[in-house]
């Protein structure tokens, strides 16, 4: 049994690995300040005598004596982490740093979730850890893009300059249920919209891709990573390698819903990425990881879980 610290626990994935770490018999410590999580995403899980909810914001140091910690705390959604950019950008930074501390001085093995965002607009399909990305470092999305490559730097020199254990997942776009319904990504909307029948807003022309990986699949590449040996740090890719356009995934909510809702065209965003496709030979190879769940199958459990959300 271990004792874990998850910052970012009550949010959609950190509730999600806090659930499974706990059915697997350790000790969790879920910190959150609930800028974007949800107190009603662990609810199930306050009852449990080897779970202990902390809130507190990782941009300000936190003492605990540790095993392991999964660094989950940022907004993930463009919505939420461009609403304070600066706060997006200590979350990632100055959180990083505390919880880097934290690992440094209980010799705790550290996991940073970082994001196929530190690709940018890729000039490489589909992205290998090895590319360096092509990021807009003054751009509306540069707040979490940079940060989330700040942290990752941050993570490496701890390791080389002070011999923390650490681990670096880049995380590729995930769905499922405990999603927030308006958090402004791509499964979310398109979701809410057509179980209300409302219009299915489409950025662009819908020809960009997105590769989509459920939930589950995601835990279980977070979990994996975290149990390899201290040779290898990462980074890795976790994502599911389907890729689909942006069209082919509404009409897809659509049919699945039995919608009425019709597509209408906005403008793309700035910086909004063309691409998007992990390559995951790398977590094949040394995670024995490969995603499982279809994205029919995703799809219909999180159509199901935000059915509560709408009122007929």
């Amino acid at each position: 049994m271990k004792r874990i610290l998850i910052t970012g626990g009550a949010g959609f994935v950190g509730s999600h690995l806090c659930e499974r770490l706990l059915n697997e018999g350790n000790d969790v410590i879920c910190l959150d300040n609930y800028f974007t999580g949800s107190k009603s995403n662990i609810l199930p899980l306050i009852g449990n005598a080897r779970f202990e909810l902390v809130r507190h914001d990782v941009t300000m140091p936190f003492f605990a004596e540790v095993d392991e910690i999964f660094n989950l705390a940022c907004p993930a959604s463009p919505v939420h982490y461009q609403y304070n950019g600066i706060k997006t950008i200590k979350t990632s930074v100055m959180g990083a740093i505390n919880m880097l501390g934290l690992a440094k001085r209980t010799k705790a093995k550290i996991l940073q979730a970082s994001t196929s965002e530190v690709y940018g607009d890729p000039n490489i399909h589909p992205q290998p850890e090895s590319y360096w990305g092509n990021v807009n470092p003054i751009g509306i999305r540069s707040c979490y893009d940079e940060g989330k490559r700040c942290a990752e730097s941050l993570f490496m020199n701890y390791h080389q300059q002070n011999g923390v254990r650490i681990k670096i997942i880049r995380i590729f776009n995930t769905y499922g249920p405990r999603m927030h319904p308006n958090d402004g990504r791509v499964v979310s909307n398109f979701i809410m919209q057509a179980l209300q029948n409302k219009d299915i807003t489409i950025f662009g022309n819908g020809q960009q891709t997105r590769s989509f990986q459920y939930v589950d699949d995601l835990v279980e590449g977070m979990i994996k990573l975290m149990n390899t040996g201290d040779d290898f740090v990462g980074p890795v890719n976790v994502g599911n390698p389907g890729e689909f356009t942006i069209l082919q995934l509404a009409e897809k909510v659509i049919k699945m819903t039995n919608s009425k809702s019709k597509l209408i065209n906005l403008p793309l965003p700035q910086d909004d990425p063309l691409q998007r496709k992990p390559d995951i030979s790398l977590a094949k190879d040394k995670l024995n990881w490969e995603p499982k769940v279809p994205l029919d199958a995703g799809l219909q459990k999180t159509i199901e879980y935000f059915k509560k959300f709408v009122t007929n």
